[in-house]
Order: structure tokens, then sequence, then C-alpha cells
């Protein structure tokens, strides 16, 4: 199959999906969480088998807490998100979630060393035990906002300018420095396309946006660019190898990495995947951005960047013929 003869499907599907997925985000937002917001995040562990989300979202009803997100984590105990901070509302959770466990309390103790405690609530026949605490104000969720934002800013600015460098030698018959904004756009096509999924994700079933996905974002952008590389990188030695059409070399620069290409993403993802079955709620809020970030990557390197520098060069050419 001729992929350059298509550029143009590749490049409207894919302008369509970024499109749609920039509209979302303007529409509906990330469904952002308390570090980006401020709230508490808590960690229990049940000294037996815990009881069910709906038994423990039964205990805390009663204290109206915003926002709140139970998930499970290993085999006995939960991670509570919710917006409210302080202290007294820390305690009253844990008040609270004694009851949980069907069982009166008897006392509650502090069990540790240094600057690390352990709370245990103390029943007839289960404990709750806290194992992680910890409380983000607004102003910090903010600040780490501003500077995820400013990460991954950094880090395009940075790709641009070492793929500029690499193919600095390469001018004939596409600038080297297109080849970095070819990489740049197929870029934001893994970005946008993964946000504007994770937009849907949170609307309809309330996946938060916290640091681990801001993370996976930055991880996409180097997996993504890498695989770019690859391809341009043989399509730069092909340039000295071969003569022919500019539309012929990238086609046969494509094929011959697209093998490497889909090995790569192929074992990324089943290692990914199993993470994502296999490792617990608590690194899915990285591991899943990963797993459609890199499919994405994957995607883009040889159906979009390619597909731009052969576009472009197609634009250029056509541009000298008019104007000669």
């Amino acid at each position: 199959m001729k992929i350059i003869k298509y550029r143009n499907y590749f490049l409207a599907f894919s302008g369509t999906l970024t499109l749609i997925a920039i509209l979302l985000w303007i529409m509906w937002g990330l469904n952002l969480g308390i570090d980006f917001t401020g709230g508490s995040l808590l960690e229990i562990q049940y000294s037996k088998e815990r009881p069910a989300v709906s038994a423990v979202q039964g205990e805390l009803n009663s204290l109206d807490l915003k926002g709140l997100k139970i998930q499970s984590i290993g085999d006995n105990g939960y991670v509570l998100r919710f917006q409210n901070t302080g202290e007294e509302i820390h305690q009253k959770v844990l008040t609270a979630l004694q009851g949980s466990t069907g069982s009166e309390t008897n006392n509650v103790k502090v069990e540790g060393s240094g600057n690390t405690n352990i709370q245990v609530a103390s029943t007839n026949d289960n404990m709750v035990i806290e194992t992680r605490f910890e409380s983000i104000g607004p102003s910090i969720g903010e600040e780490l906002k501003t500077k995820a934002f400013y990460a991954v800013i950094l880090v395009v600015i940075s790709i641009i300018i070492y793929i500029a460098i690499s193919f600095r030698k390469v001018s004939y018959p596409v600038n080297s420095w297109k080849y970095g904004v070819a990489a740049i756009l197929a870029l934001v096509h893994d970005i946008f396309v993964t946000i504007g999924i994770f937009v849907i994700l949170g609307k309809f079933f309330g996946f938060e946006i916290n640091t681990p996905f801001v993370a996976a974002l930055l991880t996409i952008l180097g997996y993504s660019v890498n695989d770019t590389i690859v391809v341009f990188d043989r399509v730069r030695e092909n340039l000295h190898k071969y003569e022919g059409e500019f539309e012929e070399i990238v086609e046969k620069s494509i094929w011959e990495t697209m093998a490497r290409s889909i090995n790569t993403i192929v074992t990324v993802e089943l290692a990914l995947l199993a993470l994502l079955i296999f490792g617990g709620g608590v690194i899915n809020d990285f591991v899943l951005p990963l797993l459609i970030g890199i499919f994405f990557g994957g995607y883009s390197s040889i159906f979009i960047a390619s597909q731009i520098l052969v576009a472009w060069q197609k634009f250029d050419w056509s541009m000298k013929k008019s104007q000669s």
C-alpha cells in the first residue's frame, strides 16, 4: 500500500480528531483532581477484609465531603480523595471510617517513629489503619497547574531546537527546521487527542486529572518524538543513498522502519496493559494516558509527521513553479 499516496486522507482524519478534541476541551474542560484544585488524600488499610464501597460511602455521607472519590487499593485498602481540607475534617473522616467496619470502637492510638505517624482505629473485629494523608491548599494547586503548563511548553521548545540542530545538514529538498515543525505538529496531535479522550472519560466516568497525568503527557512527548526521529533519520540517510522524488524516498523510509515501529508499539502497549490490569488503581492515572498516547504517538510518526514533510515539499515546489 502506498501510504504517501493517501496523505491527504490521513491528514484530514488526524486534523478532524484534533479539532474535535480541542472543542471538547473548550466545552467540557478537564476534570481536575485535588493536585490542581486543592483538597485531601487519605489512604487507609483494613486489618481484615475491607467493607464494600457503599458501606464506606454511607458512613461518610453525614460529613458532606465535596468531590468525594473512593478508590480501592491492594487487597484491603482504599484511597479517599475529597476537596475539603484541614485537620478537623481529617479527624472526622477517621472517626466516621471506624463505623464502616461494623464494630464498636475500643480505642484510637498513633503508631510510628520520627515524622511518620500511622493512626489505627482499633475495633473488636477489624482495624482501620491510616497509611497516608496529604492536604493541598487551592493556591498550591494553582501553582502546580502553572508549573505543569510551563513544563510541557519547555519540552516542546527543547524538541524543536534538538531536531533543528540534528537535521541542520539536511537542506534539500526540505529545510532542516521544517523537520522540527512537522514533528511538533505530530506531537500536538498526540497530546490533544489524548487530552480529548480524557475530557470524555472525566465527563462521563469521573476520571480525574492529577500530576501523574502530566507526567504521562511528558512521557508521551518523549516517546512520540523518538519514533518520529527514527523515521526522519532514515529519510535523511536515504536522501544521500538514492536518487528520485522526495515522495518516493519518504515512502521507502517509512516502510523500512515500519516493522521496528510496530514491534516497539506492541511491546510497550502489552507491558502497559499488564500494568493497567494487575498494577492496581493507584498507577492507573499514569498508565492509562500512556496506553492511549503511545498508540497515537506511533500512529503520528508514520501517518502525520512524514505526510506533513511531503505535503510541505509539494507546496513549496508548486509555489516555485507558479512564480517561474
